[in-house]
């Protein structure tokens, strides 16, 4: 009786162990399944930081690569617009005065008809020399001021530089499509027509 109890007894006990046991090897489990998921998401926030820091890297190179771009294009901008503003300033520095120079040109004409009226006054006459004189003058200016006369009698017509007034039939065989006569002469500025020639055309 006493022998079953004692059994009874050992059994109980080592069912106890049985179960202390499990319960242990239990929670040991639990402890590295607890472990393992605390692992992986610490690998995970270290995989996910890294993705976030790429992304950062990435959309700043963008940033720069845009910036650059930006740089480049306004530079070719500020270089377009400074080649332009010079070649405006030249333009004008050469035509500056071209309105000025332009209503000289009627003096001119006027000088030129009054030395044809006075073509039988003797040389040593003081009117022809004093208009010849003022005449030789404006001629000076005009040369300063790289102004030249356009060549237009007998020269064939040129829409660029002559103006036809009107055709005539042509005294000679050759003068057909040419100027036959000039009504008013034309002038260049630096080679820009500043006055086109007037003229009569043989046809």
């Amino acid at each position: 009786m006493a022998e079953e109890k004692t059994n009874k007894e050992k059994e109980q006990v080592e069912e106890t162990e049985a179960k202390e046991n499990t319960a242990q090897e239990n929670d040991k489990a639990a402890e590295e399944d607890k472990n393992s998921k605390k692992a992986k998401g610490k690998k995970e926030n270290k995989k996910s930081k890294k993705d976030n820091t790429d992304e950062k890297i990435e959309a700043l190179g963008n940033e720069l690569i845009e910036l650059k771009d930006k740089h480049i294009r306004l530079q070719a901008e500020f270089d377009n617009y400074r080649k332009r503003t010079m070649k405006e300033k030249m333009e004008l520095i050469k035509t500056g005065g071209e309105t000025v120079l332009v209503n000289i040109l009627p003096v001119i004409d006027d000088f030129e008809r009054a030395l044809i009226a006075f073509g039988e006054m003797k040389d040593d006459d003081p009117l022809k020399q004093g208009i010849t004189l003022i005449y030789s003058k404006f001629q000076e200016f005009l040369k300063q001021n790289n102004i030249q006369e356009i060549e237009a009698k007998e020269k064939e017509f040129d829409t660029d530089l002559h103006e036809a007034v009107t055709k005539i039939p042509a005294p000679k065989e050759e003068l057909k499509g040419k100027v036959v006569d000039v009504i008013q002469k034309g002038y260049v500025m630096n080679e820009k027509v500043i006055r086109f020639s007037k003229v009569v055309i043989g046809e």
